[in-house]
This record gives C-alpha cells, sequence and structure tokens, in this order.
C-alpha cells in the first residue's frame, strides 16, 4: 500500500530545530478516520503533551466528518498517541529538560493507519529564523538569475 502523507506541519521546520523523530500512532474515533482520509487534518497549532504513563496530541484540528450524522467527533478533542514504554519514558525524560518540546511534524497513512511522526525540538531564535529567510531568499534570486541569463 506504501505511505500517502495528508497533512504537514511546514511551520515546525521554521519554528524549531528537529532533533529525534519517532513514529507514532493515533487512537481514533470512527469518523476522525475518514476526515483524515479525505485530507482534512491541521497540524498547525498541535502539540504533544507527555505524562509519566503516555503521550497526547493537542489542539490538533479534525474537521467533523461531512456524511456523519449527530455522531459527529469534537475536532479539537486530545488525542491518545500509541507509543512504546520505553519510548514515552524517553520523550518524558527529554521534555523535562528546558527549552524541549515535542512537535507534530506530518501526518500520514501507512498500511491504512494513520500515523503521525512527532519530533523532539528546541525553539528557533529571531536570528536564527532570519538567518533561513535570508538563506531562502538567496536561493530564489539566484534561481531567477539562472532563468535570465538563459
Amino acid at each position: 500500500m506504501g505511505i500517502k502523507v495528508v497533512a504537514n506541519n511546514r511551520k515546525a521546520h521554521f519554528e524549531y530545530f528537529l532533533l529525534d523523530r519517532f513514529e507514532a500512532g493515533i487512537a481514533l474515533v470512527g469518523t476522525e478516520i475518514k476526515s483524515i482520509r479525505a485530507g482534512q487534518i491541521s497540524l498547525a497549532e498541535a502539540y504533544v503533551e507527555v505524562t509519566e504513563r503516555d503521550a497526547w496530541l493537542v489542539n490538533a484540528h479534525i474537521a467533523p466528518y461531512e456524511a456523519a450524522s449527530r455522531n459527529n467527533h469534537d475536532p479539537k478533542r486530545p488525542r491518545r498517541l500509541l507509543l512504546h514504554k520505553r519510548e514515552i519514558r524517553e520523550l518524558f525524560d527529554t521534555v523535562r529538560q528546558k527549552g524541549v518540546t515535542i512537535v507534530p511534524v506530518q501526518a500520514y497513512l501507512k498500511d491504512g493507519r494513520v500515523k503521525l511522526e512527532i519530533a523532539l525540538a528546541k525553539g528557533k531564535k529571531l536570528y536564527d529564523k532570519r538567518e533561513v529567510m535570508a538563506k531562502r531568499d538567496a536561493e530564489r534570486e539566484m534561481k531567477r538569475e539562472g532563468v535570465r541569463k538563459e
């Protein structure tokens, strides 16, 4: 079947230095999986909270499924992430350090199941972001100049 990406968190790459990455399953209710398969998921403001026992995806928006009746889900409810105990313990220990958080990077379908790529992340300073923007602008200019020369 392969992998079909349904959502990317482009902001995560800009706002954070991504350190370690993990693959997690998500515990969903019936209409949520249908919405995700239709691409109706947003990870823009989402983050991951870790307790000693489990991890939760908070603030991810999964749009209500249009074809469902009154049994629809709450779009912003916290969703449990399915990880191994040792992974949760590692995440919990790392997040207790100052300045480290966990952000969802992308959601995808893998063999019919929804998976979430999460990453340990350290926040970028303003000058780091400016550096990335300057580099991007320089590359864009070089591309334009290359097109004009031909």
